[in-house]
């Protein structure tokens, strides 16, 4: 009796015991596996100035970079990740156009992880970092292929060499023989310097230790091109840089009728520079010429890279209410916004690096500098003269929002050594307006009052010769 209770006892226990152990153990084990990630869109933005590969999906990523050599490839090893159409669809993206990728393979590599195997055309620095939901994007994994040579700097070499051919040309006309033994001494004496210069190197991503990092920027220290500014008549232009809002991954406001802010910003500031550069003493320069985004800070090294007069970034506003509606011309401020719209405009453009993409590891240490150089209160200055003399022409073809220059902590005007100003050309969100910023005949007569409005400044502000600043 007592034997067959005992036994009856002891498998119940067991029972309990394995319930138990069920009970706590699985639930923890689930929880080991964690589910598998899906890529709910794949994107691809190409451009000379560098390649960006987006991923997107509801889960963070889990990653690991590795830069191979022989033949030039980036490897991207993604864990917990499934092989599916909108993964598959990026190989079809890399157009043969690309300047920098010849093809992108997807493959699975080994349980529970996915490599991509970027294939490239010449060498290059890749930038890999992932970004947290922001706007309607949600978690992305972007890679940035940029190549060794930066691409603004060959423009400046090439401006530099054909002025300086149209110099010799003309000399030759006047002097074929010194002209001659001048250029003949010019190239003995160049060939010196660069027999006499050190060799220069890229520091190589180091695989194992730079995963998820931006590689260190090239030992190679860029000069600028002396007479980059010159015309063929030794006079000096005046240099327009001309900064297209938004781009690539970060679309900008969007209208009732689906126009993108970032499109109307590209085809408005093309014009700009046409216009410009039909003056004879202008140029203009885009700090980007296709789809494609620029960080904010990008934008500004740009323009002092060039050694620009003048900064002009172009927009087109948005509000709740679509019956918002008329111009705008914005100047940096340091001490607040002037009113809270500028203030919420400021705060809303000042988040596209959000939208765009931006590593925060990549950070430009000239730029931190120079923002609190003394000169930025003389800027500011000379940024709200030309604010108004612009200004003042929109008026004559657009209602104006505000009838004087507001100011604001715009990013993207924290130049501390180029006037800057920003137009929002009129409010995107109204269907109006939007009609009209779509119009080619509007979009030039636009671009000819801005035109005016920066000759009606330099006729009273006459551009100087600019003073040199390190790029590094």
């Amino acid at each position: 009796m007592y034997q067959c209770l005992n036994s009856v006892m002891s498998r119940l226990t067991s029972l309990f015991l394995a319930g138990a152990f069920l009970t706590i153990w699985m639930p923890l084990a689930q929880a080991a596996t964690p589910a598998v990630n899906t890529v709910s869109a794949a994107r691809v933005w190409p451009a000379q100035d560098y390649t960006r590969i987006t991923l997107e999906s509801d889960k963070p990523f889990v990653y690991k970079m590795t830069l191979l050599k022989n033949p030039e490839r980036v490897v991207v090893d993604i864990e917990n990740i499934e092989i599916n159409p909108a993964l598959k669809s990026l190989s079809e993206k890399i157009l043969t156009s690309d300047p920098y990728i010849e093809q992108v393979r997807v493959a699975k590599f080994k349980p529970g992880v996915v490599r991509l195997v970027v294939d490239l055309k010449t060498e290059i620095k890749p930038t890999m970092f992932t970004l947290p939901p922001a706007g309607e994007y949600k978690n992305r994994l972007v890679l940035d292929i940029y190549p060794v040579a930066d691409p603004l700097m060959a423009m400046l070499t090439d401006l530099d060499k054909a002025t300086a051919s149209a110099a010799d040309a003309k000399q030759v006309q006047q002097n074929p023989v010194d002209s001659v033994v001048f250029t003949e001494q010019k190239a003995q004496a160049i060939e010196n310097e660069a027999l006499s210069a050190e060799p220069t190197r890229t520091l190589p991503v180091q695989p194992d230790k730079e995963f998820g990092r931006a590689p260190e920027p090239s030992a190679v220290k860029q000069t600028q091109p002396a007479e980059m500014n010159i015309d063929n008549s030794g006079l000096r232009k005046i240099t327009i840089a001309i900064d297209p809002g938004h781009g690539g991954e970060d679309p900008g406001a969007m209208g009732a009728s689906g126009s993108r802010e970032k499109d109307i910003t590209l085809a408005v500031a093309k014009k700009l520079k046409a216009k410009i550069d039909a003056e004879p003493n202008m140029r203009g320069v885009l700090t980007r010429d296709g789809d494609f985004f620029i960080p904010l800070h990008g934008r500004v090294i740009k323009a002092r890279k060039l050694q620009a007069d003048l900064f002009v970034s172009i927009h087109a506003d948005a509000f709740t209410n679509p019956a918002a509606r008329g111009s705008s011309v914005f100047a940096l401020s340091e001490k607040g916004a002037t009113s809270a719209s500028a203030r919420y405009l400021a705060k809303k453009e000042n988040e596209s690096d959000l939208i765009g993409g931006v590593s925060l590891n990549v950070k430009d240490p000239v730029l931190a500098r120079t923002l609190l150089d003394l000169s930025q209160t003389a800027t500011i200055n000379d940024s709200l003269k030309l604010g108004k003399a612009v200004l003042g022409q929109i008026g004559n073809i657009n209602k104006l929002h505000k009838s004087h220059v507001e100011q604001a902590g715009f990013a993207v005007l924290k130049s501390p050594d180029i006037p800057s100003i920003l137009v929002e050309t009129a409010f995107i969100s109204n269907p109006e307006e939007e009609r009209r910023l779509n119009d080619d005949d509007y979009q030039d007569t636009l671009v000819t009052s801005i035109l005016e409005g920066i000759k009606k400044y330099f006729a009273t502000n006459p551009a100087l010769a600019k003073t040199r600043v390190a790029q590094e």
